[in-house]
């Protein structure tokens, strides 16, 4: 229970898959202007961060290892985590269209998004079991979710600043997410 507590703390803070390996940037950027579509990306992101770090881990240990073609690895997670990706979009779409809208290309880019990809990739490499899997895909989909709320809500305060004219638009995004990425270095003397 201690080792999944230290994968769970180290994925979601420490590690921060966006403001420490800065995998995931575009939709960070791209969808941290309000709160409302920023948590729904996050919601998005952690269904699939988490089913897909399952499924990944199962068919690693139980199809991919015994069968001795791990080097196919990496096209087997992009293809389930396409899979995936278009059931959200699909759910998305039928049940919440407002939100479906809202995140616009944002939502089929997941697939491509690299903190899903890296975090079964990562896991493999730490030789995590099914349990660990999930549970540091959980963490870090979670950590994800969490620094892109902090930068909407940031952004949406920036918004009624008055800032110096070159500083406008991506420029302070950019400078606010390296001053979140500093704070979350912090976290790095926990584990």
């Amino acid at each position: 229970m201690r080792e999944l507590i230290m994968i769970a703390i180290g994925a979601a803070f420490v590690n921060n898959v966006v403001l420490s390996q800065f995998m995931g940037l575009c939709p960070f950027l791209g969808v941290s202007k309000k709160i409302d579509t920023a948590a729904g990306m996050g919601g998005a992101v952690i269904f699939v961060i988490t089913i897909s770090s399952f499924v990944t881990s199962v068919i690693y240990r139980f199809i991919l290892v015994p069968a001795n073609i791990t080097y196919l690895q990496t096209i087997v997670f992009i293809l389930v985590i396409a899979a995936l990706v278009q059931l959200v979009e699909m759910f998305l779409k039928k049940t919440i269209p407002a939100l479906y809208k809202s995140l616009g290309v944002y939502l089929p880019l997941i697939t491509t998004n690299c903190a899903v990809l890296g975090v079964a990739l990562t896991n493999v490499q730490n030789d995590y079991g099914i349990l660990s899997s999930t549970v540091a895909g959980i963490a870090t989909a979670v950590g994800f979710t969490v620094s892109i709320v902090i930068m909407a809500g940031l952004r949406e305060k920036i918004e009624y600043n008055d800032i110096p004219e070159p500083f406008k638009g991506m420029p302070m995004v950019l400078l606010t997410a390296g001053l979140m990425s500093i704070a979350f270095f912090g976290f790095s003397g926990l584990i």
